[in-house]
């Protein structure tokens, strides 16, 4: 059986937060991922029927039963992730019940996955069933992106919109749009309720005055969603306060998204 350490989704998880926690996004104990792998995948490197613990989850995920996932630890810094894998990662499988995760590998402390996995399973759920190549689910807390949500209204469609405008490469890389939540408490299931029907629209869930959620195909993808945001909550912060000379106007984001064949939110343009 080959080393878990040198399995590529570990290493792409190492990988991943500790860029995360470079860029200022993931403070503390902040942000937190989950990745579903293949059954197959997995075997390669654990006995899939040696099950260290079970964990539960506050949470009836039975559409996931027999799914793996690997998953930041609750209380667990970003920073120590490259350094200490087996107790900042966990790999769970849902277990027959729905309720209890199965852990087949890390948390080697004792501890258990983010508050939030039962957020993480709702969208998981709700990705799947628009696009079964959805395979992460990524929280963190860029700044820019946060900051933004201070002073902009908390919409769909004027959040989308005033993102799409700051630079082009936008309503390319997101033509779906971004979702929008007020603040909420954290941490429970009625975020993660609001949080997962967003999805079913979105692979980006903006949490007012808390941070954002993506989903995607693989870590690249998702990550590269929520960086693309932050860099246009950049552009709008750092020019928000100035007369604004020149801006892509709704004909020309029509346009872009027409050139790439785009299917896009028509209503999110003012035309």
């Amino acid at each position: 059986m080959k080393d878990i350490m040198t399995a590529p989704f570990v290493e792409e998880m190492k990988r991943t937060t500790a860029n995360m926690y470079r860029l200022g996004w993931d403070e503390r104990n902040g942000g937190n991922i989950s990745y579903m792998l293949e059954e197959d995948e997995v075997a390669e490197y654990l006995d899939l029927d040696n099950v260290i613990r079970e964990i539960p989850t506050g949470f009836d995920a039975t559409e996931l039963i027999g799914k793996i996932f690997i998953v930041t630890g609750t209380g667990k810094y970003f920073k120590n992730v490259e350094v200490d894998p087996e107790t900042n990662l966990g790999i769970i499988r849902i277990a027959k019940d729905g309720t209890t995760a199965e852990l087949l590998w890390g948390y080697k402390d004792g501890g258990k996955f983010t508050s939030e996995l039962p957020a993480h399973l709702m969208s998981h759920m709700a990705r799947l069933k628009k696009d079964p190549k959805n395979r992460v689910i990524m929280h963190t807390h860029p700044t820019y992106t946060l900051a933004m949500t201070h002073v902009h209204e908390l919409s769909d469609k004027k959040f989308t919109h005033t993102i799409w405008e700051m630079c082009t490469e936008c309503i390319v890389v997101f033509p779906d749009g971004i979702g929008v939540l007020p603040w909420m408490v954290c941490g429970n299931n009625d975020i993660g309720i609001a949080t997962a029907k967003k999805m079913e629209e979105f692979r980006l869930v903006v949490w007012g005055l808390h941070g954002i959620y993506g989903a995607g195909k693989d870590m690249d993808e998702t990550f590269g969603l929520i960086e693309t945001v932050e860099k246009a909550a950049q552009l709008y912060m750092l020019t928000a306060h100035m007369p604004h000379v020149n801006t892509i106007l709704d004909p020309e984001l029509k346009a872009v998204a027409e050139a790439f064949g785009l299917e896009y939110r028509k209503d999110f343009l003012n035309l």
